[in-house]
């Protein structure tokens, strides 16, 4: 095992090193860069001012266009007067020390914006994990005890639905009808404004008011994969011979299938824990985020996009492909830890 995971290590060097160069690449063709919007911004700032005035330290003359020497100090700013390649190795070497560099536009640490944008993130994340989890596993087992029943097709019936409907609709439908016409949550934050006056009982029932909405619309579509595949494979279980075996030996049902079949038929759900885990934290939740004005790493990675923030993007970028690769390893190891029959040679 030793020796797979080095292998598996050393494999992480050139594929993060691939990643991170297929984006720097696309960036350097992607109109609209950092120096052009600080450009424009300074522009609409000069016209603004009247067409004299400076805007973020840059002085327009009409239409005679930019002070080159102005220009060439705006590209010393943002790193553009090296050349790509020597830009590329640098960014490297800064991400060899984890250093994720520092925002163009927010004037912070990509770190800092990270870490200050986790908590929205770990908030979703945990609790769509748990949630999803919690009931779609024992739905599962539900199910595959009472295969071919109303409740086996009932069940199905509702979240196959509810895995047809995106989550962006549902949050929509839900801010429309709890949010809007009832009243019963609030529309946006993850706490109120007066949340620090309030006693940690407060604290709490405020907190999960404010969240109720955004997990429930993140959570409802993610049943149907868990549920489903848990059903399958508890039902390939029960009919193998050592389940008949153990009900020969007049052991209870819910002996043969705790005892017995649960550990082999969550095999799969059980190695894909860590993968789901932290996926759940960076992954799927922009558009929830955006809808209701949670600030939270999905609406900040969105944000740096658009700007052109390229240190937040590539910061981000580097952490989030990182994170998956060792998780995407530990999820692979899983299958030894629960499964000593499956061999890596």
């Amino acid at each position: 095992m030793l020796s797979y995971i080095l292998k598996r290590l050393l494999l992480m060097v050139p594929t993060l090193l691939g990643v991170l160069l297929l984006t720097f690449v696309v960036i350097q063709f992607v109109p609209g860069g950092p120096v052009e919007q600080y450009l424009a911004e300074a522009k609409a700032g000069s016209v603004a001012g009247g067409g004299g005035a400076e805007g973020g330290g840059l002085s327009y003359r009409g239409g005679q266009g930019v002070d080159p020497k102005r220009l060439e100090q705006i590209k010393a700013l943002y790193g553009f007067d090296k050349p790509a390649h020597e830009r590329f190795v640098q960014m490297l070497g800064q991400f060899a020390r984890f250093d994720l560099g520092r925002s163009f536009f927010q004037n912070k640490d990509v770190w800092d914006l990270v870490v200050e944008k986790l908590p929205v993130s770990v908030s979703l994340g945990l609790w769509t994990f748990f949630i999803s989890y919690g009931v779609a596993v024992p739905l599962g087992v539900a199910k595959a005890v009472r295969a071919g029943t109303r409740f086996d097709l009932v069940t199905t019936l509702l979240v196959l639905a509810g895995y047809a409907i995106p989550g962006f609709v549902l949050g929509v439908a839900l801010l429309v009808v709890f949010g809007g016409q009832l009243q019963w949550f609030p529309l946006r934050g993850l706490t109120s404004a007066n949340w620090d006056e309030l006693g940690w009982g407060a604290r709490v029932v405020d907190y999960l008011w404010h969240i109720a909405m955004p997990v429930t619309a993140m959570v409802l579509g993610s049943f149907a994969v868990t549920t489903m595949l848990t059903k399958n494979a508890f039902l390939e279980e029960i009919r193998k011979q050592y389940v008949l075996t153990a009900r020969a030996k007049g052991l209870s049902e819910q002996q043969v299938l705790y005892g017995h079949v649960f550990r082999n038929a969550l095999l799969p759900i059980v190695t894909g824990f860590p993968a789901a885990f932290i996926g759940a934290f960076f992954t799927g939740s922009l558009l929830i985020e955006t809808l209701f004005s949670l600030d939270g790493l999905g609406l900040l990675s969105f944000e740096s996009v658009i700007r052109r923030d390229y240190p937040v993007v590539l910061g981000t970028l580097y952490l989030f492909t990182l994170l998956g690769l060792f998780t995407k390893l530990i999820s692979d190891l899983c299958y030894v830890w629960v499964d000593p029959r499956v061999k890596f040679d």
